[in-house]
């Protein structure tokens, strides 16, 4: 019985979030809820559930603060008018100026945070042109969301996967930041066909365009110096001799951007408080409490069980039809969700077929897989990023872009995106796929 209902809310939490009936956070709040109050678990275990995904919302928390502090210098709103000047009000250098100011940034900042914060330069930018702002939106939402390949900390789901593995820093940017970069570069490849009216299109007056002055100079120039700390800490933080992970980087970061906008008056504290996120960060918490029923009931186990008749041992066929699998099923699920599912019934599937041992699944386990069946992790991240650019409900960043459109008088439709997001997800999971065969595999 226990069983049944937690495969129950599941399944009921995620077509209720599918078919926007509900808000998803509302939607996971109240089934993690059920699952207490059906004694399917303890507000304790609940509890503990979320605290094994601890280091996730950490991460986050320090990154939305970290950008929060710095918004009154006005930086994104120069940085918006730099796109234009820098594309010389040319559509092809618009659209190339969108990709090369989202990548780097992406890659350092969870992507729905940067298309929350870059987003809203786009409308007034297009309207100076002449262009739709939709397709730019589109355009935005598929850069972060395959840039947020490039390190591990640039995606929610691949921080949970990689984080599940304990996968440093230092260790994702050898092994898998040469696979994002070649989805951002699909990307640059298909914009001038895809893109096409907003490629061709070309202002002449460049005279008009707003000029946003930066503010507070000095605080900025702190701030840079701080951000800049922070990622290098990322990258070094594992290797001290008293390692520090990217969560508790992110944390301190936060504290001390919050210590430099107070005291230099920009803004206070609760205001930044009062801004972050806080549904994203309940959605996160209520998840796990979602797939930690399924754990404690025993659902996962059944379901890797039928995986292990399947696949058996073998991890190639295995991570091959895992990438397109999680893809498809991510541009139609979100994939935060979808890979916190997949994690825990990955390792007892490899458990289940002899492939690593049973200590693996404890959650406190800090070893390292056997480098064989690395792969399977390494699709499930590819797959669960990529396929978020199929269908306006694969991303978190996708629903940003959506609202941000709204906001603006116009709208991104489930159809609408489709037609863009379909040819984009599919050549970048061949793509994928390719890279992790050739990498990895053969």
């Amino acid at each position: 019985m226990p069983a049944i209902v937690a495969a129950t809310t599941f399944t009921v939490v995620i077509v209720l979030i599918l078919t926007e009936r509900l808000h998803l956070t509302v939607a996971a709040f109240l089934g993690a809820l059920v699952l207490i109050f059906a004694h399917v678990m303890t507000l304790g275990q609940a509890i503990g559930y979320i605290n094994q995904s601890h280091a996730t919302l950490a991460l986050f928390f320090g990154v939305m603060i970290l950008v929060r502090a710095f918004e009154p210098t006005n930086i994104f709103a120069y940085l918006g008018t730099q796109m234009v000047v820098m594309a010389k009000g040319e559509g092809k250098r618009l659209v190339l100026a969108v990709i090369g100011i989202t990548t780097p940034i992406c890659a350092v900042l969870p992507n729905a945070t940067t298309v929350m914060l870059l987003a809203p330069l786009l409308p007034p930018i297009a309207q100076e042109i002449g262009i739709d702002f939709v397709p730019l939106l589109i355009l935005m939402v598929f850069v972060a969301n395959s840039a947020g390949l490039l390190t591990i900390v640039g995606d929610p789901a691949t921080f949970i996967v990689g984080d599940s593995i304990n996968l440093s820093f230092n260790d994702y940017l050898m092994r898998l930041s040469l696979g994002g970069a070649i989805a951002v570069g699909a990307i640059l490849i298909m914009a001038p066909f895809l893109f096409r009216d907003i490629w061709n299109k070309k202002l002449d007056d460049m005279n008009t365009l707003p000029h946003p002055k930066i503010n507070h100079p000095r605080v900025l120039m702190l701030g840079g110096l701080l951000v800049a700390t922070v990622l290098l800490f990322f990258v070094i933080g594992e290797t001290l001799p008293t390692p520090i992970p990217p969560a508790s980087v992110a944390l301190l970061g936060a504290a001390m951007a919050l210590l430099l906008a107070s005291q230099s008056k920009i803004d206070t504290v609760n205001n930044i408080l009062k801004d972050v996120d806080w549904s994203t960060l309940l959605f996160f918490m209520s998840t796990f409490v979602l797939i930690g029923g399924l754990d404690k009931t025993g659902v996962i186990n059944n379901i890797s069980g039928i995986l292990a008749v399947i696949l058996g041992k073998n991890i190639a066929l295995g991570s091959i039809a895992l990438l397109f699998l999680v893809g498809i099923l991510s541009s139609v699920v979100p994939n935060i969700p979808l890979v916190v599912a997949m994690v825990p019934l990955l390792k007892q599937y490899l458990v289940n077929v002899g492939l690593i041992g049973a200590e693996f699944l404890n959650p406190g386990f800090q070893g390292q897989l056997p480098p064989e069946v690395l792969p399977l992790f390494y699709a499930m991240m590819f797959g669960a990023t990529l396929g978020g650019n199929g269908t306006l409900m694969g991303a978190s960043s996708n629903i940003v872009a959506a609202g941000v459109a709204e906001q603006h008088g116009g709208k991104i439709s489930f159809s609408k995106f489709l037609k863009y997001g379909i040819p984009v997800m599919l050549v970048q999971l061949v793509v994928a796929a390719l890279y992790i065969a050739i990498r990895f595999l053969f």
